[in-house]
């Protein structure tokens, strides 16, 4: 290494080398490099005569560049090319080149390094460029790999994106939006993908190896509050306890339950495993201790002795002594081969929830166990402590509180070192595991965390809802995204900068169904107060409110030209709205059951309604009257959907099959059946020749419009297909969703998305070799090949 990042020229000086040069270079030279195939893009480019040809090539290619004379035109590409070539050099024999840029020694100097760039276009193109280089010359893989890792942490747009064949390598895309992005043929070896954004992405021949992702280890069973975890001394199990009164032990390479300890009366609060992992210790709101065999799972003693709940137990390092902390206000220890209680600890001036020690008085306290004296007190927390744990090397204590945080603290000085947040409400228990590298957390939010104690991953926390998020929908334009949410509000967001916009008020229940007018001036919701309401996009203002159904409104859209808005009830009716006057129109009435969706045909003039009372119903917009009804499926009909041009509907439905129809005739032109579940949506793609359908068996299947069948991956044209192709929105919701996959998610908890993303072939393997596909199918992935198995 030739030192920090601070020791070698500054990387901002660098990158500014390319503040003036045409961005469209960039895009050129990325062409010319694939066609030579070139592997080395430094020496090609400091040939003379390669960069005489490029200068021609580029001249041809780029017009308007600053100058009228063709030489001054040639000396600027020329300089151009010079300022690329030179900043090339430099960052391949710089540290940015042979570090990752996310280690901890780095961090200060790249948050200057961001601040300093992160408003210049040149330079975000630069680093796209880097991006795309790693997959033409393998001596610029980690620059591109950390470029990339800016790109995310500045949130530059990277969606829709063609990245396809970059090798990425020992970097963190923590959070990246990398939605309908094509990432086939990629390589990533190293790589934090916890949090990322892949919904809609292209996945084609794949090599992801060594990933690293916090989502992998959500475990999920317990049906209450998750009280307290510990790790067993081998890494290998997991033990968590409950407000469920239950025990549980978790396979933490597969993710999977291996066993549930039933035996408390009360509510499990504390659990801690002996140092050679062959019993476990669990305290309970009963006021006693529990000794369990973990070899033959049954409980093997009881201590008895505190007078109330007992908070935490821990083993000494021999295994010998147990101490344990309670609301008594006491720490006890326990001589675990008699049962007998060898001493009592007191100084506390409140509930002991912790040894050594956490307590509600806010404070955590350290304690000798031999003389039974207090060796220091640790103050910081906003909140009660709940847990502390040590690091194996005892030079570390976690702790996790109230106040919804988890604090590391170094030992030797007594100082706050980091302080981690992420959890959405009290953090009951930490624990570290055996390496010292990962850090385990349970919380009154149901959900097991784990964190890289390493980087300490920094968790965006975006203000926004207060509850489920029913309904989304984008702007005409892309760059609104309007939520409609259970907290009974709608608000818009701004797509790039991911901030609220607006905050609307107005309805008293659940906001069911929003939709933007084809102008993006006006947006529609419904609610289940039963209201459809009009709003003012720029102002963010109420413009009415329209009252007529006498149940909830589960779908609203708008006509093509704005004029005219339809809306779907519970109450098995539809209703047509003139926008301008919000005066209802018409009441169409025939449904028997729930209207679950409504869609109105691309020239105006036709409704279609989907219903539970298994009907698809087509009506005259203009007059009310019902044109058709369409029977055939056998079961309520979750989605309806027109072609572009408007002459024919398909259908999806809970009876799992999908169906296609000649509007003008009223009757069933196909039945297409592949689907092994409900059929949520279909999408048409824009030419009309080609349906795409989602499903809750988590497959996107593709179908030929014209002869009614599936297209298979096998088909010379089926790439092309998925490439062009809107996947539709997957959901196990029993309702039909938007068709529109997500591009970006407001939310206070961050996700790893994979909804809609297509996968075929490839390598998805963690870095302990464990195999993420049915982690990417649980998120909604469809594996392509799976298309061929009918």
């Amino acid at each position: 290494m030739q030192g920090s990042f601070q020791e070698q020229e500054a990387l901002a000086d660098i990158f500014d080398q390319v503040k003036d040069v045409d961005i469209k270079i960039f895009v050129v030279l990325l062409e010319m490099f694939r066609k030579e195939k070139m592997k080395d893009c430094i020496g090609f480019l400091s040939d003379i005569q390669n960069s005489r040809q490029l200068e021609s090539q580029i001249l041809q290619q780029v017009e308007n560049i600053t100058q009228a004379d063709t030489e001054q035109k040639l000396s600027v590409i020329a300089n151009d090319i010079n300022q690329i070539t030179d900043v090339l050099k430099k960052l391949k024999d710089h540290d940015f080149n042979n570090q990752d840029i996310i280690s901890e020694e780095n961090e200060e100097s790249k948050l200057k390094l961001i601040q300093s760039i992160k408003d210049k276009k040149q330079i975000q193109e630069l680093l796209q460029f880097l991006v795309h280089l790693t997959s033409i010359d393998e001596a610029l893989i980690q620059v591109g790999s950390n470029s990339l890792h800016l790109l995310v942490q500045m949130k530059v747009d990277l969606r829709k994106k063609n990245l396809e064949n970059i090798k990425i390598q020992n970097t963190s895309l923590v959070g990246g939006n990398f939605a309908r992005c094509n990432l086939s043929g990629s390589q990533f070896d190293n790589v934090d993908i916890s949090w990322m954004n892949l919904n809609g992405a292209l996945l084609l021949n794949c090599k992801w190896k060594n990933l690293r992702i916090h989502e992998l280890n959500n475990l999920d069973g317990h049906s209450n509050c998750v009280n307290s975890v510990c790790i067993s001394p081998d890494g290998n199990t997991l033990a968590s306890v409950s407000s469920d009164k239950t025990i549980r032990l978790w396979d933490v390479k597969k993710g999977k339950q291996k066993a549930q300890f039933d035996g408390q009366t009360d509510n499990v609060k504390s659990v801690c495993f002996s140092p050679d992992g062959n019993n476990l210790a669990s305290g309970s709101d009963d006021g006693s201790i529990l000794i369990w065999n973990v070899m033959i799972r049954k409980k093997i003693a009881k201590l008895d002795g505190h007078t109330c709940t007992v908070y935490s137990v821990c083993f000494s390092t021999d295994g010998n002594t147990l101490a344990s902390g309670s609301l008594d206000i006491s720490i006890r220890l326990w001589d675990v081969k008699t049962g007998q209680q060898k001493a009592k600890l007191d100084g506390h001036t409140c509930t002991v929830y912790s040894v050594s020690s956490g307590s509600w008085d806010k404070s955590i306290r350290l304690w000798d166990v031999k003389t039974g004296q207090q060796k220091a007190k640790l103050d910081g927390h906003t909140s009660t402590v709940y847990s502390v744990c040590f690091s194996p090397n005892g030079n570390t204590l976690a702790s996790g509180s109230g106040d919804q945080s988890i604090r590391l603290w170094n030992l030797k000085t007594g100082q706050q070192q980091a302080k981690l947040q992420g959890h959405t409400s009290t953090v009951y228990s930490v624990c570290i595991s055996p390496d010292g590298n990962t850090l385990i957390s349970g919380s009154n939010d149901k959900s097991i965390r784990l964190w890289n104690l390493k980087t300490g991953q920094q968790q965006a926390k975006l203000q926004g809802h207060t509850s489920t998020v029913y309904s989304v929908c984008f702007s005409p334009d892309g760059n609104t995204l309007a939520s409609g949410s259970y907290d009974k509000s709608i608000r818009l967001w701004d797509v790039k900068t991911g901030q609220q916009k607006a905050k609307l008020d107005g309805h008293e229940h659940w906001v069911m169904s929003v939709c933007f007018s084809l102008d993006g001036n006006t947006l529609t919701s419904g609610s289940r107060d039963n209201s459809i309401r009009l709003w003012n996009v720029k102002t963010g203002q109420q413009q009415a409110k329209l009252d007529g159904h006498s149940d909830y409104v589960m779908s609203v859209c708008f006509s093509p030209d704005g004029n005219s808005l339809a809306s779907g009830s519970n109450d098995k009716s539809i209703l047509l709205w003139d926008v301008k006057t919000g005066q209802q129109k018409a009441k169409l009435v025939g449904h028997t059951s729930y209207v679950y969706s409504v869609c109105i045909s691309p020239d105006g003039n036709t409704l279609a309604s989907g219903s539970n009372d298994n009907s698809i119903r087509l009506w005259d917009v203009k007059t009310g009257q019902q044109n058709a009804q369409l029977d055939g499926h056998t079961s309520g009909i979750l989605s309806v959907c027109f072609s572009p041009d408007g002459n024919i509907l398909a259908s999806g439905c809970y009876d799992k099959s999908i169906r296609l129809w000649d509007v003008k005739k009223g009757q069933q032109q196909a039945k297409l059946d592949g689907h092994s579940d409900y059929v949520m949506s279909v999408c048409f793609s824009p030419d009309g020749n080609t349906l795409a359908s989602g499903s809750v068996d988590n497959s996107i299947r593709l179908w030929d419009v014209k002869i009614g069948q599936e297209i298979k991956s096998s088909d010379k044209n089926y790439k092309d297909i998925l490439a062009q192709i809107k996947a539709p929105l997957f959901s196990n919701h029993p309702l039909p969703e938007s068709n529109n996959i997500t591009i970006l998610r407001i939310s206070q908890i961050p996700l790893f998305q994979a909804q809609g993303a297509l996968i075929l072939k490839g390598e998805f393997f963690n870095y302990e070799g464990y195999d993420l596909r049915q982690l990417l199918k649980s998120k909604g992935c469809c594996f392509v090949e799976n298309l061929q198995k009918v």
